[in-house]
């Protein structure tokens, strides 16, 4: 991988999209280290460790640690990654959109217009739920006019959206000029940026003088680096299904012939599953950051459920990855479309008859494969939970869905770096 950018570097053009990339990624680091005003910031740490199970200490993970420190930036790109996962689902089930994601470039510029007006949405949402929050925890200033009261939460909520409209554009503009996916680059690099906390963390409890801590940190530190290995083994694993095209004469050519395979990929899902997963289940926990239960009550018990640390709330996010991730696949592929497409252009599978008994062969194929990606999500996503309540090591900072985040970008980025090198027929690399 290292390589891949040291030869993209000697390419002119290259090195200016990766140096715009890295100049788009240093005004975002910028942004989130500018702090919204109003805000009592010692309350916002209170606020953090007393939620690190809901929905905002997962928002908080994603974001690196910004939106503890709630700056511009704290939103970062998680309402336009909503907005875009309800875009996509909702083009599934409503014809219209349908329609706009099937007619190329221009219905995906409708369709990316819808999910800017729905990030503002969601961002005005977010940004509200994160202000009553605020204030339930009394990290807010209060001023005795009304009116300056008023302007207190005008300026936080717009301070917080313009903030996530702004990250929106700048991820944009290395669609346009940089290198990578523009979201993706940008979600790497606040994950990425809670690496210095991670490893002071973790020297914390090397230094502590538990005899426990001597093991457990460095036998983390392998298991971390294993982890990544093994993801980037699934993450490029597939399911190759042989295709052969039958031979055809038009006037006096000869086309066809040839044979190919349709590839399917374990994890094809990403980490979409998982999101949905932690999503899902971070209501419960978000809820009762809301209202006072009564210690010993069955509400207390039933919150007490859904802690991340419950042996119910990891049975039930392992079922719920599993179902999400079946789920995910079946919106995005259809097996009758593909046998279809295939029996148009003369294609047909080894030993398979074409017209249904291809799609229910492609069907079964893609069922096997979705369970195992199933399941490696599913062991990713609890691993560690697990190794933190065996070694005691917790706040960490750092999860199954981050590491999966970081190495498919990096994977991502260094392939789509490898693409424009190979279109310009660069020696260097190829050799």
């Amino acid at each position: 991988m290292f390589s891949v950018f040291k030869n993209a570097w000697k390419i002119e053009d290259l090195r200016e999209k990766i140096l715009y990339t890295l100049l788009i990624i240093v005004i975002f680091r910028i942004g989130s280290a500018i702090p919204v005003p109003f805000l009592d910031t010692s309350a916002l740490a209170a606020l953090m460790n007393a939620n690190s199970g809901n929905l905002i200490g997962y928002l908080n993970m994603l974001t690196g640690g910004v939106l503890s420190q709630a700056t511009i930036f704290s939103l970062s790109i998680s309402p336009y990654i909503t907005a875009s996962i309800v875009i996509q689902l909702l083009a599934v089930v409503i014809p219209a959109l349908e329609r706009m994601s099937k007619e190329g470039p221009e219905g995906r510029k409708k369709l990316n217009k819808i999910t800017r007006y729905t990030t503002v949405g969601l961002g005005l949402i977010q940004a509200y739920a994160y202000y009553v929050t605020l204030k339930s925890y009394n990290a807010i200033e209060k001023f005795d006019n009304k009116w300056e009261n008023a302007l207190v939460v005008v300026t936080i909520l717009f301070m917080f959206t313009a903030g996530a409209m702004l990250t929106m554009w700048l991820g944009e503009r290395i669609d346009e000029k940089g290198i990578g996916n523009g979201i993706s680059m940008l979600l790497f690099a606040g994950i990425v940026s809670g690496g210095p906390r991670l490893v002071s963390t973790l020297w914390a409890y090397l230094t502590a003088g538990e005899m426990k801590y001597y093991f457990f940190v460095p036998a983390l530190v392998i298991i971390f680096l294993l982890l990544i290995a093994f993801i980037v083994l699934m993450n490029e694993a597939e399911r190759r299904i042989p295709v052969q095209y039958a031979k055809r004469v038009v006037g006096r050519k000869q086309y066809g012939g040839q044979s190919s395979h349709i590839p399917i990929k374990v994890a094809m899902a990403g980490v979409l599953p998982i999101i949905f997963a932690s999503s899902l289940l971070a209501i419960p926990a978000t809820i009762k950051a809301f209202v006072n239960v009564k210690e010993g009550s069955f509400w207390a018990g039933f919150f007490n459920l859904f802690e991340s640390t419950s042996w119910f709330y990891s049975v039930l996010y392992f079922i719920l990855i599993v179902a999400f991730s079946y789920f995910y696949i079946a919106i995005q592929y259809n097996p009758v479309e593909m046998a279809n497409n295939l029996q148009k252009n003369n294609g047909a599978i080894p030993g398979i008859r074409p017209g249904r008994p291809t799609s229910d062969f492609i069907s079964r194929v893609i069922g096997k494969i979705t369970f195992i990606g199933a399941l490696f999500l599913g062991v990713i996503a609890l691993l560690p939970n697990i190794l933190g309540a065996i070694s005691g090591i917790g706040n960490v900072g750092i999860g199954g869905t981050t590491i999966i985040i970081v190495v498919s970008v990096a994977l991502e980025t260094a392939r789509s770096l490898e693409s424009q090198m190979m279109m310009r027929h660069y020696k260097g690399f190829l050799d």
